[in-house]
């Protein structure tokens, strides 16, 4: 059993449904969220992934989102502006 790094719940390691999910502790719930938010990022920076500047910025937002790196996350819902 795991420590899921973002929500802190324990969890089977054998569960995980995406081998990319072992770069950091966490649940399927959580890896699912940081998917769905990884599309928010790109699309809202309008990142290209082709750039290895750009793929660096994801990085950085991935470790802001599990908690491994301090920062602010860009707004999940861009109608509340």
């Amino acid at each position: 059993m795991k420590t899921c790094v973002k929500c802190g719940i324990e969890f089977d390691e054998k569960q995980g449904d995406d081998n990319q999910a072992a770069k950091y502790p966490s649940c399927n719930s959580c890896w699912k969220e940081w998917t769905d938010y990884a599309v928010i990022v790109i699309n809202e920076m309008r990142l290209d992934m082709s750039l290895i500047e750009h793929r660096r910025t994801l990085k950085r937002h991935e470790r802001v989102f599990f908690g491994v790196e301090k920062g602010q996350e860009i707004s999940k819902n861009p109608d509340s502006r």
